[in-house]
């Protein structure tokens, strides 16, 4: 544990045990997406929440139930470098944030609704970690 959280999981399957049932479909579907969208990419726990890496941190799913992280209910589906993203639909929320852009999603259905926006700004996410890696 530490002193922002009073849990602290061994592993992500240990957080997705953690989630009500609702939660845990949500943070599920989204799984299946990033792994779907982006290739090898690697899946890791920060501040006891799944993060998404290949070259750099790519994205983030934070549950609700996550002690910390603002988010009080739904999921959050944040990217990395959300403000270079081309968010042509307004989809993503930046908040006060200069760098992370993120979407609260409460319900399963309103991912499935969703789901070509999401796997387009992905795959977005993705070609700019690739790009920045060449460099």
């Amino acid at each position: 544990m530490n002193k922002f959280q009073n849990v602290s999981f061994a592993d992500v399957q240990e957080c997705l045990d953690y989630l009500p049932e609702h939660e845990r479909a949500m943070v599920n579907r989204l799984r299946g997406l990033i792994f779907d969208c982006i290739p090898h990419v690697t899946e890791r726990l920060n501040y006891n929440a799944p993060f998404y890496f290949k070259s750099k941190r790519l994205c983030y799913i934070w549950p609700g139930s996550i002690p910390w992280g603002g988010t009080r209910e739904g999921v959050s589906l944040g990217f990395a470098n959300g403000q270079q993203l081309h968010d042509e639909w307004n989809f993503l929320n930046m908040d006060k944030k200069k760098v992370i852009a993120t979407r609260m999603f409460y319900t399963l259905k309103e991912i499935n609704e969703h789901e070509e926006i999401i796997r387009t700004l992905l795959f977005e996410a993705a070609e700019l970690d690739e790009m920045k890696s060449k460099k």
